[in-house]
């Protein structure tokens, strides 16, 4: 009973809602590196893309003061960094985790540089408009489900209705059996004519527009500002949940629901007093993300041609 009272109360909402929150920019993350993957290249570059686009949706935002073209900038940042790691990873014979992490410490960089000349300020941003939560009138009463789904902002129904959109692309159109053609058999899909490179370089313009938008959700709705290196590691974490969700859409929406859940828990114990240093608590979504590598990954499957660069006329 006392689980149930704790469940309907303000302080059970506020956990689950923040759960949602927490979770949507790693599903975002997730779900568009599943394109990339299942194509038979690899997106090691989430965090940077992420980091860019939170940055860049901040500043929009605040310049124009709209929270959409914030999101779109976002998007097209995201896709922009994506297009740079498929050049050099697609185009160019480089190592795709190389160059990923390459691009990850230059957004670090990038982005404070950046940060600092706009905003004549160190650390974070003032206030920028954000894209505020919708709550469903009677829907948001329901227990548990209520502040889950149904008081949220439209970006969290954007990146449920994007779970769904990916289950249907790879299920059932021409372009998702493409897809696992170039990850598997990329010589055979060649010699039916279609283009791998092509198909690669589509599928992580795809990832970095998903990464865009989880990146846009960091600064214009989990925190309506831009702080510096605000991802956090969730790039690497989102990463830790493909693995997890076993590049399933399905499953990497309840790996994220797990991981959001663990994030919201080191949250709620911070605010509860428990004793625990704070640095421990904080540690939780990291300590998830080792053990999920080391439990899981080992028995994932990766695609036949994960990672590897495609040539026409090499077999």
């Amino acid at each position: 009973m006392d689980i149930f009272n704790w469940i309907v109360s303000a302080q059970g909402e506020g956990f689950f809602s923040a759960t949602m929150r927490l979770a949507v920019p790693l599903l975002l993350a997730a779900v568009g590196a599943i394109y990339a993957e299942r194509s038979g290249a690899i997106n090691v570059g989430i965090e940077g893309m992420m980091l860019s686009s939170a940055l860049s949706a901040a500043l929009v935002a605040a310049d124009t003061g709209s929270p959409t073209l914030g999101l779109l900038a976002g998007v097209v940042t995201g896709i922009a960094v994506a297009a740079l790691l498929a050049v050099f990873t697609v185009l160019l014979p480089a190592d795709p985790v190389v160059v990923g992490i390459a691009l990850n410490l230059l957004a670090v960089g990038g982005t404070t540089f950046v940060f600092r000349i706009f905003s004549n300020q160190v650390g974070t941003t003032t206030t920028t408009p954000g894209i505020d939560a919708e709550p469903i009138p009677l829907l948001e009463s329901i227990p548990i489900l209520g502040p889950l789904l149904f008081d949220q902002s439209y970006l969290v129904y954007i990146a449920l209705i994007g779970v769904v959109i990916t289950w249907v692309v790879l299920k059932f159109t021409s372009w998702g059996l493409l897809l696992r053609a170039a990850g598997e058999h990329p010589a055979a899909a060649d010699s039916l004519g279609l283009s791998v490179n092509r198909t690669r370089f589509v599928a992580l313009l795809v990832s970095g527009a998903f990464a865009g938008l989880g990146g846009a959700f960091l600064s214009l709705v989990a925190s309506t500002q831009f702080v510096e290196n605000m991802t956090a590691g969730r790039g690497y974490i989102a990463m830790a949940i493909l693995i997890l969700g076993h590049r399933s859409p399905w499953g990497v929406l309840l790996a994220s629901l797990l991981f959001g859940l663990g994030d919201a828990f080191q949250l709620r114990a911070q605010l509860d007093n428990t004793g625990v240093p704070f640095q421990f608590l904080l540690m939780i979504p990291y300590v998830l993300t080792i053990v999920t590598l080391a439990v899981f990954g080992r028995r994932l499957i990766d695609p036949a041609a994960l990672g590897t660069h495609f040539r026409r006329g090499h077999r």
